[in-house]
């Protein structure tokens, strides 16, 4: 008998969409004082370091077949350098709450992604519809037919950062699945890979920024008079609080957030584990706007409910087939 698992998997699915849907309000609070290719580097760099120490720890290995390395460049950029740069970046134009939203196009992103990578997989009528009406929502979010819409590129790169992880848990399915050797070993090995490839992107927005490579251990404590969240009726901001949000996101919200991921797909299935996307928008959004004092307007609140009505059918099992009995699929062969 298999030993029953202390944590069940409920509870981490749980932890996991309020861990992951208030990293976009840590991400807005760090940008006080950081710049968003910080925040990256910071959040890949403690969460490696994390649940590198903890792999240690319990005695276990990183892969070590030179093909499962190559397969994590790739996750290593979809999963990590590029969705953490451009969902940091997205903040620096548009809320919280709206970046949030953009994270909600990843089943999109899987369904479609699941068609072009995975042999034989096909998507049925009711999820080809969904992919569409939720692209509509996308639409309805960014409305083009009012000079009153979010900040466009701010809002796509949110949008692009919930596409990479659609196609980095897809890819990932369909090229190492057979290579998890269980527990921290292959969240290890993502992270660790995603922190290696943030290194040169790190160094070169450092060398493009007035201060030279210097800037990269820059913190920025000018606005903090008018942060978002303030200390006391003073009106003084936390000089550390910025930094410590972002300790938060890399430490729990990547380290061992990612131990919570693998867990749960490897616990309940990866369609269960792929609903946690549609979830997490609900966590952002409700705290930029009771934390943050955010606001949405009618049509981002319109087109968010048409992007999570659309997951949740792309995210709904697919129905069974009742296998016929042996005599009456006899009947039907000799009818």
């Amino acid at each position: 008998m298999s030993p029953v698992p202390k944590v069940p998997w409920q509870a981490k699915y749980l932890a996991l969409v309020l861990i992951w849907g208030s990293s976009f309000l840590l991400m807005k609070v760090g940008l006080e004082s950081l710049s968003a290719v910080q925040i990256a580097a910071l959040r890949l760099v403690t969460g490696a370091a994390t649940i590198l120490t903890l792999l240690w720890m319990r005695g276990g290995s990183l892969p070590r077949e030179r093909w499962v390395w190559g397969h994590l460049i790739v996750t290593g950029l979809l999963l990590g350098t590029i969705p953490f740069t451009l969902f940091a970046l997205s903040e620096t134009r548009v809320s919280s709450a709206l970046a949030g939203i953009g994270n909600a196009t990843t089943p999109i992103a899987t369904v479609l992604a699941t068609m072009a990578f995975l042999p034989g997989a096909r998507a049925t009528r009711p999820k080809v519809i969904a992919v569409v009406v939720g692209f509509l929502g996308v639409v309805t979010i960014m409305q083009p037919w009012t000079s009153a819409r979010p900040d466009l590129v701010g809002f796509g790169m949110a949008l692009a950062g919930g596409v990479c992880y659609g196609l980095g848990w897809t890819y990932n399915r369909r090229f190492l699945a057979g290579a998890d050797l269980g527990g921290l070993s292959q969240p290890a090995a993502t992270l660790l890979m995603g922190c290696l490839l943030m290194v040169p992107v790190t160094l070169v927005w450092g060398a493009l920024q007035p201060g030279g490579v210097g800037s990269i251990w820059a913190y920025d404590t000018a606005r903090l008079g008018t942060s978002t969240i303030e200390a006391g009726s003073d009106g003084g901001g936390w000089p550390w609080l910025p930094l410590l949000c972002i300790l938060a996101l890399g430490i729990i919200g990547t380290g061992a957030a990612y131990i919570l991921q693998f867990d749960v797909v490897r616990g309940a299935g990866p369609v269960v584990g792929s609903t946690i996307t549609y979830l997490i928008p609900i966590v952002s959004v409700l705290l930029g706007v009771l934390v943050l004092g955010e606001a949405l307007g009618v049509w981002e609140v319109v087109g968010f409910v048409i992007v999570l009505a659309a997951a949740a059918v792309i995210n709904a099992p697919a129905r069974r087939v009742a296998t016929p009995a042996p005599e009456v699929a006899a009947a039907g062969r000799h009818a």
